[in-house]
């Protein structure tokens, strides 16, 4: 794991492609992450966001409880790497894109490791269960919180509505 992949004689598709491709890949403010906020945030839930100085740059982050919260794109972090990889090896330059993604999960698990070490809980979740059932997302966060005691119980809600 402590080697970096290699990016050396590997290419992009094509400048088009590269352009496309990150212009319709958003680093932050994505759909996933602004509806976990938005939902945590009617819980009552209170966080930052845009914390440049933790490794990874969390996309939620509790200072007080020492949580950080990552919402990791199911095609960028791997997820279901094993059959992510072997339908990439047989597309259009197959090297570049499994490096590229075997990159970020190698980065993704030094993150979580550096954070841990300094004290922090780190939550992944990824992008389609997000997209697909938030307030389960959601209620994960919110136990952590509780467990700490760091929640705003007055203003605070469960995922069904009900008050705390």
């Amino acid at each position: 794991m402590g080697t970096s992949a290699s990016f050396v004689g590997l290419r992009s598709a094509s400048t088009r492609a590269s352009k496309a491709a990150q212009g319709s890949s958003r680093k932050s403010n994505t759909k996933c992450e602004q509806m976990l906020r938005s939902h945590l945030w009617r819980l009552g839930c209170r966080y930052r966001i845009d914390v440049s100085n933790l490794p990874g740059r969390p996309d939620i982050v509790f200072p007080k409880a020492r949580l950080v919260v990552f919402c990791d794109g199911d095609f960028w972090h791997g997820r279901r790497w094993a059959e992510r990889r072997r339908k990439l090896r047989t597309g259009h330059n197959a090297d570049y894109w499994v490096r590229k993604i075997g990159r970020n999960i190698e980065r993704d698990r030094q993150n979580t490791a550096l954070l841990e070490k300094a004290g922090w809980t780190v939550l992944r979740f990824w992008e389609g269960d997000i997209l697909r059932c938030c307030g389960d997302v959601a209620s994960q966060i919110l136990h952590v919180l509780d467990a700490r005691g760091h929640r705003q119980a007055e203003v605070s809600r469960d995922c069904r509505g009900t008050t705390s």
